[in-house]
């Protein structure tokens, strides 16, 4: 057997740990001499601590071991419970072993005693079922004089009786029985259909009964309810659901009341596509839609439960039938007025407080959660077929305006005058208050219809200045035709200068919104081309009257002295006097273009006239009369306002420069000097202006024309062209012996 040290090691190890823990003790206690004298004291102490800790480890092990004996004694005496349980049940076994065969004779009193039950039960319901015909006359009496509550309950008695036999044969797989009782029932049917027809009629009536007979339409909920509730408890069971279940006659009954509010309104309601008659079908619909809607929120919620919501169903149920119908009538024909009167209608009135936003009507009822009245899509669309009516009509009035406009021009008095006494006309004001209403009414609306009608206001313009301009082309050719008609040819073109400006300066401000003037540069530019066509038919004018006069030039009558240019002024200065009939910057362009004109004449008159000087006395002669001509011309523009800058009079004194020049040798170093000033000037020009001078050599000729070579010139962006619109007579080739032998 092993030992005790070898049974409990760690006892062992502790004695040694002790007495190791001990000895380091004693010897850093004792280590000093004069310590041993306390030798006595410590090991008193040490004793009297030694005797208290084995008399605490005797209670604690005297503790354990009466717990240990009580827990044996337990364990024996539960055994012995254990053993006289299982005796007990091997005895109650052989107990019912013996019984097995008593119990089969009780399972026949069991069913005997199931049958007894089904009989007590039929004999009790005996009476209500023999009664259950004369309860369908007595029902069907109740809801000919409608006493629907009555009737209701007679009938949920029945139902109640039907439907617990169904269960009862459901439950006990008696299913071949429930034919019989659904025949013998059969009545049932017929009252739910009866009572189900006086219910739709009511609701179809809902508004006027809740002013005029509330008790009755109060009587209907009441019923619709407890069918509700009905189907609510069958269905919550879910194990038998009986025929005709469930009802769900509270929504038939809301279905059948949205019905009677927006059907007969809104279903084959033939209106006309007018704006008249559709303005006034509008009208009518929002009174009766706000009107009823009052009713409903005044007296037909209080008839109703709350958690009907019918508020907020009416009112979603007026929102779809408008919805619906306004899709209707756009999917008409409509013109431009119906179609406004729907966009306004929509978009503005069926929020306003004249309709949704009634007061009577705030807050209970709020469309804002029902989503628009027209898609974005659909008002997108309706303004652009909108935007085509009114184009259309624009067109039509524009085109009138024009004819109107084109007869007045041959009239047999001059065009009427503004309070400064310029030439004007009505179109102006015409168009642009045509416009700018159509503007005007679209901004009623929204700002991306605004927007659009803004655009197609331009367009129109655009291409109405297209259409006055070829009206004003046809009339210069009948005009050409025969001088005398029109008779105030020129007033009027000068009315149409002024229009012009009056177009451009009102164009700028048509947009309401300052921030979205936004007027495209092919508007500017038609304006411009037709600024520029009635200015050309007066230089045209001027032209024709100029040219008698410029044939006369150059010649030995006018060198001698005539008085040609100073008929020239003249007639120049009886078309400026019918230009201070236009307004300031034309007025200036036309006495600009007109020098222009005279200017580009008299030269014109110069070079393709074959004048030669045959002297320097008629060279002299010669320019001295450019000089006169060129001096009264330009002091003649001057004092009408036209500044000297701005006059082209000045390549005449070029011209006279180059003709002047005594010298022939000192030629190539002034036409360089010209042809730097005008660039525009060709060989052709330089070659006729030396034949002019009559004393230049073919060798200085050549000269001169290499040098033009030599220096090309480059037009600059701001030069106004004047040689280059004169043509002159080309040079015979000098290699030439005689004509028709040239290579």
């Amino acid at each position: 057997a092993p030992s005790a040290d070898e049974e409990w090691p760690e006892a062992e190890k502790a004695e040694k740990l002790a007495r190791g823990a001990a000895l380091k003790w004693a010897s850093g206690v004792f280590y000093c001499p004069e310590k041993l004298e306390g030798l006595g004291q410590y090991r008193s102490r040490e004793m009297q601590r030694n005797s208290s800790i084995q008399s605490r480890l005797k209670s604690t092990v005297q503790s354990y071991l009466e717990g240990v004996s009580t827990g044996l004694e337990q364990l024996r005496s539960a055994a012995q419970e254990v053993q006289g349980i299982c005796q007990e049940l091997g005895a109650a076994r052989w107990a019912l072993l013996d019984s097995a065969e008593q119990c089969q004779g009780l399972q026949q009193m069991r069913m005997l005693m199931a049958e007894h039950v089904q009989l007590a039960s039929v004999v009790q319901v005996l009476p209500q079922l023999f009664s259950v015909h004369e309860a369908f006359s007595h029902t069907l009496q109740l809801l000919h004089r409608q006493c629907l509550l009555e009737a209701h309950v007679e009938l949920m008695m029945m139902e109640h009786l039907r439907n617990d036999i169904l269960c009862q044969l459901h439950l006990r797989g008696l299913s071949s029985a429930q034919a019989t009782v659904l025949s013998y029932f059969g009545g049932l049917q017929e009252l739910n259909e009866c009572l189900a027809k006086q219910l739709w009629d009511i609701a179809g009536s809902s508004l006027q009964l809740v002013c005029q007979d509330p008790a009755l339409f109060v009587s209907a909920v009441r019923i619709v309810e407890r069918e509700e509730r009905i189907d609510d408890t069958l269905l919550l069971e879910a194990t038998f659901l009986p025929p005709g279940r469930p009802k769900g006659w509270r929504q038939k009954f809301q279905r059948v009341l949205q019905e009677s509010l927006v059907g007969t309104r809104f279903h084959g309601t033939l209106v006309g596509t007018v704006g008249p008659a559709l303005a006034r079908h509008l009208v009518v619909l929002k009174e009766d839609v706000v009107s009823e809607l009052r009713v409903v929120k005044d007296l037909m919620v209080q008839c109703v439960p709350a958690h009907y919501n019918i508020l907020g169903v009416c009112t979603a149920a007026y929102h779809q039938a408008l919805k619906g119908h306004l899709q209707e009538l756009l999917r008409e024909d409509l013109d431009k007025q119906g179609l406004f009167l729907l966009l306004e209608w929509a978009l503005r009135v069926y929020h306003s407080p004249e309709m949704m936003g009634h007061p009577d009507l705030l807050p209970e009822v709020d469309v804002s959660a029902l989503g628009p009245l027209m898609s974005p899509e659909l008002v997108d669309h309706t303004e652009r077929k909108y935007v085509v009516k009114v184009k259309a009509s624009v067109l039509e009035w524009m085109q009138r305006t024009l004819e109107v406009e084109f007869k007045e021009w041959f009239r047999e008095e001059e065009p009427e005058t503004d309070h400064e006494g310029f030439f004007q006309s009505a179109l102006p004001v015409i168009v642009m208050q045509m416009l700018n209403e159509n503007i005007q009414v679209a901004s009623l609306i929204t700002d991306s219809l605004q927007q659009k009608v803004y655009n197609m206001a331009l367009e129109e313009l655009e291409a109405f200045l297209g259409r006055l301009r070829e009206a004003l082309v046809q009339c210069g050719k009948e005009h050409q035709r025969d001088r005398t008609v029109p008779r105030f040819y020129n007033s009027y073109l000068l009315a149409v200068l002024n229009n012009n400006l009056a177009l451009s300066s009102a164009v700028s401000s048509l947009h309401p919104d300052a921030a979205r003037r936004e007027v495209p540069a092919s508007l500017w530019a038609a304006l411009d081309r037709m600024q520029k066509k009635a200015c050309q038919l007066l230089l045209e004018e001027l032209l024709l009257d100029l040219q008698p006069l410029c044939l006369q030039l150059p010649s030995r009558r006018w060198l001698s002295g005539s008085q040609l240019v100073s008929s020239m002024c003249e007639v120049v200065d009886r078309y400026s006097k019918d230009f201070c009939r236009v307004r300031t910057p034309v007025c200036t362009l036309l006495l600009a273009e007109s020098e222009l004109v005279v200017t580009s004449q008299y030269l014109r008159a110069l070079l393709q006239q074959k004048m030669v000087c045959r002297s320097q006395e008629e060279r002299a002669q010669l320019c001295h009369r450019l000089l006169q001509d060129a001096t009264q011309l330009r002091d003649l523009f001057c004092g009408l306002g036209l500044e000297q800058s701005q006059q082209s009079l000045e390549a005449i004194f070029a011209l006279r420069e180059l003709i002047c020049l005594k010298d022939p040798a000192l030629l190539s170093l002034e036409v360089l000097g010209f042809i730097t000033k005008y660039p525009d000037v060709s060989d052709e020009h330089i070659s006729t202006l030396l034949d002019l001078r009559g004393d230049v050599s073919r060798e200085m000729r050549h000269m001169v024309l290499e040098m033009m070579a030599q220096h090309p010139q480059v037009l600059p962006d701001s030069y106004r062209p004047i040689f280059s619109t004169i043509l002159v007579p080309t040079p015979e080739l000098p290699l030439c012996l005689r004509k028709g032998k040239c290579a």
